[in-house]
């Protein structure tokens, strides 16, 4: 049956990447409204396709396989907010210009205790961090600060009636970059019931690849939002945890950063010349 199959090297890289692109497109989708559409439509043609071809039914083949362009450029129309999503985190990397500063020490652990405090004090939040797709565009519905992260700010923004406690706070390289910020809505049947502080951060979550940390000011309850998906936690130590491990894995420590482009060609530069002037009998360069 299979004696004149031969598999080359060029046929394994293939098979290999078509293996790990179907594998990484079922991890993002999954658990989300796009799997069970995916799960619909695999349903409708799959069994189909090999019905006809089972059957040697040409027509209905040909048919299917008419339809299937149509039905190519609809999914593209039904998953446009998640492709645009996907298209911005690989645009919104850093390849070539490093950050314009270092994060602050221990921001994740202030944060952390001004949302334990809050949560307490049923104080509604809303903070989103920033990490690969910037988040510049929604600056402009807010107001800009470029302030150091502290207990007493942050208690200060959200605290009602003060100007800036509606909307959200933006963080971007351990500072708060902007508050009173607007994001957009998230319309997920799931989230009706929930109110619009959780509905924003799901919706700039879907946006984004930003973690987005939510208080509840009915319940106290804390929540953090990331890739369209909405985490609820309680108010005690526990959720205190937990947010502190969102916000080290969204804010990470400078030194721990991976290199960009450009650091990666000077350093292999600057060791060539080292390496060069070494054995031209230079011990190093002023």
């Amino acid at each position: 049956m299979f004696e004149g199959l031969q598999v080359g090297v060029s046929d394994g890289v293939q098979i290999l990447i078509l293996y790990l692109a179907i594998y990484a497109l079922i991890r993002y989708v999954k658990g989300t409204r796009s799997a069970q559409i995916l799960l619909g439509v695999c349903v409708l043609v799959v069994p189909l396709l090999l019905f006809s071809h089972l059957f040697r039914f040409d027509v209905l083949a040909r048919v299917m396989y008419f339809l299937l362009g149509y039905l190519a450029l609809s999914l593209v129309i039904v998953f446009q907010q998640e492709i645009r999503r996907v298209l911005a985190m690989f645009g919104g990397q850093r390849l070539f210009v490093r950050p314009y500063g270092l994060r602050q020490e221990q921001v994740p652990e202030t944060l952390s205790r001004c949302v334990k405090h809050l949560a307490r004090a049923r104080v509604g939040a809303l903070i989103a961090v920033e990490r690969g797709i910037s988040l510049f565009g929604y600056e402009d519905s807010g107001v800009r600060l470029n302030a150091l992260v502290s207990h007493e700010l942050m208690v200060s923004i959200f605290t009602p009636p003060l100007p800036l406690h509606d909307g959200g706070i933006i963080m971007r390289e351990g500072r708060i970059a902007a508050a009173h910020c607007l994001f957009p809505v998230s319309n997920q049947s799931d989230l009706i019931a929930s109110g619009m502080r959780h509905r924003a951060a799901v919706g700039l979550s879907e946006e984004t690849d930003a973690v987005v940390i939510v208080v509840s000011e009915e319940t106290g309850q804390v929540s953090a939002a990331y890739n369209g998906r909405l985490h609820r936690y309680g108010s005690g130590e526990q959720a205190e945890k937990i947010i502190l491990r969102w916000l080290r894995v969204a804010m990470p420590n400078e030194r721990a950063r991976a290199l960009t482009v450009t650091d990666w060609v000077t350093g292999r530069i600057a060791k060539f010349w080292q390496g060069r002037l070494r054995r031209e009998g230079v011990d190093h360069v002023r």
